[in-house]
């Protein structure tokens, strides 16, 4: 019986672990040719808490910055590679690369 308890807990352990990321997996964005997401522009919602990651996908040089909301950010002027930002604080976060504005836009809702 004592073996049986240890297999369980040590099963329900490993499924706890390996549940972990998914629960504070972050989101992702594509960063193509003079857009984020799709056609130039998307809205992304998450919890507070939650990280989102910009990849670059395209051959153009963007970045990332907040223009409004509750905190601003602003990645490097970048080819390929990532970016990433935590959000700790809700509200809604209006977000361009200042190299291809106004057209490539998007919004981040964190609640």
């Amino acid at each position: 019986m004592r073996r049986l308890l240890l297999a369980v807990t040590g099963a329900l352990l490993l499924a706890g672990a390996m549940a972990a990321p998914s629960l504070s997996a972050g989101k992702s964005v594509k960063i193509g040719d003079n857009f984020f997401v799709k056609n130039g522009g998307a809205t992304v919602t998450v919890k507070k808490g939650t990280s989102v990651t910009w990849k670059w996908t395209g051959h153009n040089p963007h970045n990332v910055t907040v223009t409004s909301g509750p905190a601003k950010f602003h990645s490097k002027t970048q080819m390929s590679g990532s970016f990433s930002h935590k959000f700790t604080k809700a509200g809604t976060y209006s977000i361009l690369c200042t190299i291809h504005a106004p057209g490539m836009k998007m919004k981040v809702v964190v609640k």
